[in-house]
């Protein structure tokens, strides 16, 4: 619900500059180009730069304090908008980037319901545990999936930039 009231948003907000600015498709497409491309070399870590984020994680106190059904939505949220918690890779803004440069509210809510629904799924990864030491192996699991993960991204990404970068040019 997160990624998909964001992109939504977003969308729409870019609807009205496209409008505005007279934004055509293919320029569209060439600052989706740009803004993965920048992405990408932030990932690569060029420059010794890293991708901008805040430094905040989904309220842990609230498992004791609310509902279950109370905490699941408020993280899933949080998730799904993307960077109201760490970022660690650039995709979460490219993501709603795309949102916004799609200049519609019904295509932004496609991409950010996309982008949320993989982003905040990986609590499915939890979902049938019961004790304390299935998570701490389901933990060291995703661990070790960290880096090929984050390889997969950046390849992902890569691919983005290129179907933009040959829409543009074609």
């Amino acid at each position: 619900m997160g990624g998909g009231g964001l992109g939504a948003l977003l969308g729409a907000l870019g609807a009205y500059a496209h409008d505005s600015l007279g934004l055509s498709v293919r320029v569209a497409l060439g600052i989706l180009a740009v803004t993965v491309a920048a992405g990408v070399a932030l990932d690569l870590g060029a420059l010794g730069a890293r991708v901008p984020t805040v430094h905040r994680q989904v309220n842990e106190d609230w498992l004791n304090r609310y509902r279950g059904w109370v905490y699941g939505l408020g993280f899933g949220l949080q998730l799904g908008v993307g960077f109201s918690t760490v970022v660690i890779i650039s995709a979460v803004y490219g993501a709603f980037a795309a949102a916004f440069l799609s200049g519609s509210a019904a295509a932004g809510f496609l991409i950010g319901s996309a982008f949320g629904l993989v982003r905040a799924g990986t609590i499915l990864f939890v979902a049938t545990v019961r004790r304390g030491e299935q998570l701490v192996g389901i933990d060291a699991r995703l661990r070790r999936w960290d880096r090929p993960a984050h390889g997969l991204a950046i390849g992902l990404e890569a691919v983005l930039l290129a179907l933009a970068a040959l829409a543009v040019l074609t």
